[in-house]
């Protein structure tokens, strides 16, 4: 092997690596940001009406959505570089099944319920709420896991 294929090679298992990292941490900050964070605090704010508040949180969580799928890819993309164990696997097809679960089952239930309350047609509150924010603090423990598990196999942290 060339010296410049060694390197290409030897960059493509260091971008594979901060995949593997960088894209739990960046996923994680996003869902705690939005999820936990904004989500909840929108409608508190002064002259934010519900309409108002559904029709932001419509736009911000279908933004979310679209790049965590491109997180998603860019995270499996990064783990296909090396042999990853079973355990790795299970990890990303559990972020993976949380994801399609959102972006194919909960997320249109919302949209027809938050197009049922602008409409005036609200007959009170929503399970879709509910399963939304379970699967949400299930994807975060995983990715948690995630990142706990990609630090301690892949970044050394040698004595001084």
């Amino acid at each position: 092997m060339s010296t410049s294929t060694s390197l290409v090679a030897s960059r493509a298992a260091t971008w594979a690596v901060a995949a593997r990292i960088l894209v739990p941490a960046i996923w994680l900050g996003m869902i705690i940001g939005i999820s936990f964070i904004e989500a909840p605090l929108k409608f508190t704010a002064p002259g934010i009406t519900i309409p108002l508040g559904l029709g932001i949180g419509r736009l911000v969580f279908t933004a979310m959505n679209a790049v965590e799928i491109l997180l998603f890819v860019c995270w499996l993309a990064g783990s296909f570089k090396r042999h990853m164990d079973r355990a790795w696997w299970w990890i990303v097809g559990i972020v993976g099944f949380l994801l399609l679960l959102k972006a194919t089952v909960i997320r249109p239930g919302l949209s027809v319920r938050t197009d049922a309350v602008l409409a005036g047609n609200s007959d009170g509150g929503s399970l879709w709420h509910y399963a939304y924010i379970g699967v949400e603090g299930v994807l975060t423990l995983t990715l948690v896991i995630a990142l706990v598990f990609a630090c301690k196999r892949w970044v050394s942290i040698s004595p001084r």
